[in-house]
């Protein structure tokens, strides 16, 4: 039998039907259900105001949702622009430069930005972190920090931890991965996703074949187009993940990571630019005996992404960064500024802040 638009064993129906006629509940429960929660508990929240890039996907028609209609997307883009010689506003400057020493791993929020020091050095091929504060962040993989596990939930304590590994798993293979920065489809990543999660599934069809606001791979994806490259092989990362009991004793896992990616044209100019990606991730690693799941895959449950100089409001499926010879006095955005390596407020406070129209300004790079 098939019921929201996913195939359920015909022998789970049966046994449903019988402990239904019975006063009990039996079959797994569809996605579609707790997603409605959901909806009603984002409908209860205030309507972010006017200036940053907020966005939503199309609710499915009834009879087709799982999870997509409660899936909650924010999409925040900031603009990076030159404001004085040897200092970029919305690019790479005002690092440490005193204190070089690596950040211990963040293991809760921050209570502030990272402090306004250095010289406003800027990156170059040799050094694409120089007067950023990605230069004391780990290295890829290394900057996510993973909790101690516990048993929570459905699951035990070696099961949460394997969750967690998974998770990081989806991180560095839809952020990190250098296949996917290059271009190329996300598979290891999408593979992660439950594919009865049909809302999920049909975005992710639509991103990659005809990107656009309402379907962008980058609102979960890190992809370059093919005149760009990367300066060497590091990305800076800092985030941390989170977890708790969910509904139906599903295990929730909420991450919060940002990704600094120092590019250059692929021409061969030797410029350095710098693109900061910032995403809130939150998944369920859910009971397959109440929710329709396959084994070793989780359901999105929300998703916000904050973009600097990534492209403003363009969606073609690509970070689309600037470089110097690229930007004019024109580019500059019309928001209120924000600095992108400031941590210690979440996306959607950060977007409620906001008061202007059209892409917010970078304080720095």
């Amino acid at each position: 039998m098939s019921k929201g638009g996913a195939s359920v064993p015909d022998e789970e129906w049966e046994r449903f039907l019988r402990e239904s006629e019975a006063g009990s509940p039996g079959a797994p429960e569809e996605p579609s259900a707790r997603a409605r929660m959901v909806t009603r508990r984002l409908r209860e929240e205030p309507e972010p105001p006017q200036g940053w890039r907020t966005h939503q996907p199309p609710r499915p028609r009834r009879g087709k949702g799982w999870y997509g209609v409660g899936l909650a997307v924010v999409v925040v883009l900031l603009v990076a622009v030159a404001v004085a010689p040897g200092r970029i506003v919305g690019w790479f400057d005002g690092g440490d430069a005193v204190d070089t020493l690596p950040l211990a791993a963040e293991s809760e929020r921050p209570g502030g930005p990272p402090a306004q020091e250095g010289d406003g050095a800027l990156p170059t091929p040799e050094e694409p972190f120089a007067g950023s504060p990605a230069a004391r962040w780990a290295d890829g993989a290394a900057g996510i920090h993973l909790p101690a596990p516990r048993a929570t939930g459905w699951m035990s304590e070696a099961e949460v931890g394997t969750a967690l590994d998974r998770t990081r798993d989806f991180l560095t293979a839809s952020s990190l991965d250098p296949a996917v920065l290059r271009g190329e489809r996300p598979t290891k990543a999408m593979a992660l996703i439950n594919p009865h999660q049909a809302d999920v599934q049909d975005y992710l069809k639509k991103a990659f074949r005809a990107p656009d606001r309402e379907n962008d791979p980058l609102l979960l994806f890190s992809r370059f187009r093919s005149d760009v490259r990367p300066v060497g092989d590091v990305v800076k990362t800092r985030g941390r993940v989170t977890f708790r009991e969910g509904e139906k004793g599903a295990v929730e896992v909420s991450t919060d990571v940002t990704y600094v990616y120092p590019v250059m044209r692929a021409s061969g100019d030797d410029e350095v630019a710098r693109t900061i990606v910032r995403r809130e991730v939150v998944m369920s690693w859910d009971d397959p005996e109440k929710i329709v799941i396959e084994p070793g895959t989780f359901s999105l449950v929300s998703y916000k992404v904050d973009t600097t100089n990534g492209g403003c409001d363009t969606h073609t499926g690509y970070l689309i960064p600037a470089f110097l010879a690229d930007r004019t006095t024109a580019d500059g955005g019309d928001g209120p500024a924000v600095d992108p390596y400031d941590r210690s407020t979440p996306i959607e406070e950060r977007m409620r802040e906001g008061d202007g129209e059209g892409c917010d300004v970078a304080t720095r790079s």
